[in-house]
């Protein structure tokens, strides 16, 4: 059994520009510009995460190389190759092995997740689009532009990708669900895009997870989203001002590992139960999780980080 058969998200993965859900303004563009293929520019795909951005650039792939795409496509995520080599030297090997097929306009390199390298490596890269312009077609593809050097800007075309709609994602939940057999309430769905925030990949992750607990029924949704276990954040909070330290973290631990709460759900959830502690110190709480907050966006390990804010809640205690 292959992962598109496993994985939804893949498995029901437009091939086909048309059928990119929403982000018509921008597929009406992209496909003005394949009128003239051999002077289409590289393309800078900017937007939060599970708006199309991924899938419009494999289907740009697809369109442009036809049978071809496989060998004549490479996929890069900056994030895994971070650096001033963030994977330049797969990026030249690629661009420059066995020339160019007379069959295809061009080569296409993908690297997902561009604003996560370096200045450096951006300077890096800046130089290698223009050394294999002739050959080489960039897509980047980023979820903040504000990290992407100007220079490299300035040689792309730009395309700002909106949040889907709530009626658009509900509908495509909807067309999956009826292919997939599903029974599907309304209240299901809008909890599924309610949870996963306008990000589709999200969405239809959540809705194949909960799919195996039974119907698309708001319940089943909270379950599989690990929404049910809110509530013990109270506790964890409760027992981190106790001062019982071991006790908040093996319950922390738990909730994330067990039973699926990411990171940051887990602190959006104890940010909000502090509000009902009515704690004397609730400012300086607040403030305090706002600070591991950001350590672990700043790419900290999220687990030492928890564990280290619940030890610094402990003197907030009674």
């Amino acid at each position: 059994m292959s992962v598109s058969d496993l994985m939804w998200v893949e498995k029901y993965r437009p091939h086909k520009i048309t059928e990119l859900v929403d982000q018509k303004e921008i597929v009406g563009s992209i496909q003005s510009l394949l009128k003239n293929q051999s002077e289409m520019p590289h393309l800078l795909f900017s937007g939060s995460a599970g708006v199309g951005k991924t899938t419009l650039a494999l289907c740009l792939s697809h369109e442009i190389l036809g049978e071809h795409w496989k060998d004549s496509t490479l996929e890069l995520n900056a994030s895994d190759e971070r650096g001033i080599n963030m994977g330049c030297d797969n990026v030249k090997t690629f661009s420059r092995y066995a020339g160019l097929d007379s069959k295809i306009p061009f080569k296409i390199i993908i690297l997902d997740e561009a604003d996560e390298m370096t200045a450096d490596a951006q300077t890096a890269l800046r130089r290698i689009i223009e050394d294999t312009a002739r050959i080489c077609r960039f897509i980047l593809i980023a979820n903040n532009i504000s990290k992407i050097i100007d220079p490299i800007q300035s040689r792309c075309a730009v395309f700002k990708f909106s949040t889907i709609p709530e009626k658009d994602v509900v509908f495509h939940l909807k067309e999956i669900s009826k292919k997939e057999k599903l029974k599907s309430d309304e209240n299901g769905l809008a909890a599924i895009y309610e949870y996963s925030e306008g990000d589709l990949r999200h969405a239809i992750n959540l809705l194949q997870a909960t799919a195996s607990l039974g119907d698309i029924t708001e319940a089943n949704v909270k379950t599989s989203a690990g929404l049910t276990k809110v509530k013990d954040v109270d506790i964890v909070l409760k027992l981190a001002l106790d001062g019982k330290i071991s006790d908040a973290r093996n319950k922390m631990i738990e909730l994330i590992k067990v039973y699926g709460m990411s990171e940051s759900d887990f602190l959006k959830y104890i940010n909000a139960a502090v509000y009902k502690t009515k704690n004397k110190n609730l400012s300086d709480i607040v403030q305090t999780i706002a600070k591991y907050d950001f350590r672990i966006l700043s790419g900290a390990n999220s687990e030492i980080q928890l564990s280290a804010l619940l030890a610094e809640l402990t003197k907030f205690g009674k």
